[in-house]
């Protein structure tokens, strides 16, 4: 066949014919549902976002402040591909604490990203190059998107148990009985405070037991952190069970995003760092994210 009629028939039924059309998301598909709804006492019980009584969005008094500080202050050159380095810094002190020893040590790669979605992206990409053959283990249930993320960064997903529907509450003698089984090198996906979508957060006892049974088991831990400060109003109480397992000694992965604790949800604005073993693993993981 010639070029010609190659082209000829492409443009006649369309390049992109064989694309199925996606099934909608289930959060949004609320959302739709929601506006849809003509009930003036309705209430969108789907993107967790502040509102007001009257549900209409609600601007932090600091959001509000901070935009008045760099408002027509800033120059609109491109970041260094990291992101803004005075953000990540100050985002890993968020996440860790301001005197954690691998701050100091500078044993931390970061890099700004498209909100906790992009970070969790990010990680899973650099999961698929880096722990070849390692599988992460997400809890039962998660956050819808988290098995897209991982499945188009190809990255093998196994589940453990978290939520116990009859008492409404953490199944955590089921959690640490499936990791207690789970392979050794594989990623284990932690919810740092605000569970979604259940709400249930291990006590510090529990997360103290998980610790160390991951340690012991060579898991590695990543936590989404969507919520940080949004749980129990206390940004250092909501950043506990990071600071646990680091007082610990792991290595471990966040991913940050600042959508529902500071309400820029539009904004996309997050970050993803990695506690590496010393300064000079960090530069690399760090060349490597960028």
């Amino acid at each position: 066949m010639s070029l010609a009629r190659v082209s000829s028939s492409v443009s006649a039924s369309g390049w992109f014919g064989n694309v199925e059309q996606a099934p909608k998301d289930p959060i949004l598909g609320v959302t739709e549902a929601y506006l849809a709804d003509d009930n003036p006492e309705k209430i969108n019980l789907g993107v967790g976002a502040y509102r007001d009584d009257l549900s209409k969005p609600v601007v932090l008094n600091v959001v509000r402040a901070a935009e008045e500080k760099v408002m027509g202050k800033l120059f609109m050159e491109y970041l260094p591909i990291g992101g803004l380095k005075s953000f990540t810094e100050k985002s890993v002190k968020l996440a860790y604490g301001d005197s954690a020893q691998c701050i100091q040590d500078a044993r931390v790669a970061a890099v700004q990203s498209l909100s906790g979605t992009g970070s969790c992206r990010l990680f899973a990409e650099f999961m698929h190059r880096y722990m070849p053959g390692a599988a992460v283990y997400i809890p039962k249930p998660t956050w819808a998107n988290h098995h897209n993320i991982f499945r188009d960064a190809q990255v093998e997903q196994k589940g453990f148990r978290y939520y116990k529907p009859d008492t409404r509450g953490l199944d955590f003698e089921g959690l640490m009985d499936d990791l207690q089984a789970a392979d050794e090198g594989s990623v284990v996906l932690l919810h740092a405070c605000a569970h979604n979508p259940t709400g249930v957060d291990p006590t510090p006892e529990q997360w103290q037991q998980l610790s160390k049974l991951m340690l012991k088991k060579h898991l590695y831990p990543f936590f989404d952190m969507a919520y940080q400060g949004f749980a129990s109003g206390d940004c250092d109480r909501d950043g506990q069970a990071i600071r646990i397992f680091l007082d610990d000694g792991h290595n471990l992965g966040c991913s940050q995003s600042y959508a529902k604790n500071m309400g820029l949800y539009g904004q996309r604005i997050g970050c993803l760092s990695l506690v590496c073993a010393d300064k000079a693993e960090a530069s690399a993981v760090e060349s490597q994210i960028k």
